[in-house]
């Protein structure tokens, strides 16, 4: 793919030469559009690992060029299918027929195809409608060669974050990565959450259907809704009802389930009007443990509620984000990671943006930026790994539809050591649901 990047712009280059301003414009933005096509069809083709990286570049705002973003958002949920017949041969091998005996009806046409399998349309013996999700033949084998040169890259970023531990945040990243491969370990983790919303209001997880679900093939509760870039044409109001929706199943899930769903991502949402949010593939969930949970709530309360930066400076270096000999004032410390915090910290109505959320990214990966001196001591702890998602890719939604609410308010009925009444529609909803499971 660079061979012909390359050539490409050889070619481009050549053609700039005696055009006018205008046509160089023209050209620019041809060439533009046509890199990033390619890159998008190399990645798709590509799966695994490398297609993850392409799926979050295509909703973390990273100063790629808006085409290439556009691109890159294909591989959300329609990237490359494989053949039909290898989708059948699959089914075969691990479940002992074809799937047109297993099914009374099989869509060989994918209706979604992502990094590791691609989901099909089916209706069982007993009409159910069901979506049935096929991993790619020989993707655990690329994607386990992917990892295996993880800490050959994660060295070259330790040497421009020289805080961070590559060691245990590579152990952390392949551990989960790899039990994505196993569709036995995801029926699990959707059943989990499946269980524990069942009856919601407004979340709903598909249910799994086990005897037609194996190692390599997840069948599920087939789901309608609208994807993410329809849900970009309905009214603010609609907007800030799907994520207050989005919100309160992560932080429910973390602190009531210590459990999080790891892959925030727009192509893992089906939506409907009313805040209705349909939430998919559960291959990366991380379980933490009641001291992991307790620790975020601490350093929470230190520096959202209470505003205590020296218990917050010691919960940090407690848990290993900070060394414990590092010079930084309490102010530079607020500086930094306050704004990590800052949609909750005042009882009021906030419109989180997508200029907020690019900051919170530049905080991550800018070597260079206001933030450097900080960014580059601080290191990210295996149990930090997987939470920072939130950060990253759930705040990158948020900041796309432009979610407006008083977030403080909401996250108080969802923060255990507050347990706050409920502040919203959604948030009566919920309660209501909530006295029925009381037992």
């Amino acid at each position: 793919m660079g061979s012909r990047a390359g050539a490409s712009f050889a070619l481009h280059r050549a053609q700039r030469v005696f055009a006018s301003a205008d046509r160089r414009a023209e050209l620019d933005a041809r060439f533009e559009l046509r890199t990033a096509e390619q890159v998008a069809d190399a990645l798709g083709h590509m799966k695994g690992a490398l297609m993850k990286v392409g799926q979050m570049a295509s909703y973390l705002d990273l100063g790629l060029a808006e085409p290439v973003r556009e691109a890159l958002a294909s591989l959300q949920q329609d990237a490359p299918p494989m053949a039909p017949e290898l989708a059948a041969q699959v089914v075969e091998q691990e479940l002992g027929a074809p799937p047109e005996q297993l099914f009374l009806e099989w869509d060989p046409a994918p209706i979604a195809s992502a990094s590791i399998g691609q989901v099909h349309r089916a209706i069982t013996r007993d009409e159910r409608a069901v979506a049935v999700k096929v991993q790619y033949p020989g993707v655990d084998d690329a994607i386990r060669s992917d990892l295996g040169n993880a800490s050959l890259l994660f060295a070259g970023w330790a040497r421009m974050f020289p805080g961070l531990e590559p060691g245990p945040f590579v152990d952390e990243i392949r551990a989960r990565v790899s039990e994505e491969l196993d569709y036995k370990l995801e029926a699990t983790h959707q059943q989990l959450f499946a269980s524990y919303f069942r009856g919601h209001p407004f979340i709903h997880i598909p249910d799994v259907v086990s005897d037609l679900s194996s190692a390599r093939v997840l069948t599920t509760e087939l789901a309608t809704g609208a994807r993410f870039d329809e849900l970009a044409d309905w009214d603010q109001a609609e907007r800030n009802l799907a994520a207050e929706a989005i919100f309160r199943f992560v932080f429910r899930s973390l602190y009531r389930l210590h459990a999080f769903n790891g892959d925030p991502h727009p192509g893992n949402y089906l939506f409907r009007p009313g805040g209705q949010v349909t939430f998919l593939d559960f291959g990366l969930v991380k379980h933490f443990t009641g001291a992991d949970v307790d620790l975020f709530g601490r350093m929470i309360q230190a520096m959202a509620i209470e505003h205590d930066l020296p218990r917050y400076r010691r919960l940090i270096v407690e848990a290993g984000l900070l060394r414990h000999d590092h010079e930084f004032s309490d102010e530079e410390i607020e500086d930094y990671f306050g704004h990590f915090y800052g949609f909750v910290v005042e009882d009021a109505e906030v419109t989180i943006t997508p200029d907020w959320s690019r900051e919170t990214v530049q905080r991550f990966f800018n070597p260079n930026g206001p933030h450097a001196s900080i960014a580059k001591a601080a290191n990210l702890p295996a149990n930090f790994v997987i939470i920072q998602r939130i950060n990253l890719g759930l705040m990158a939604v948020l900041g796309d539809l432009r979610a407006t609410a008083n977030f403080r308010r909401i996250a108080e009925e969802l923060w255990p050591w507050i347990d706050g009444p409920a502040s919203t529609d959604l948030g009566r909803a919920e309660a209501a649901w909530l006295a029925t499971q009381r037992g």
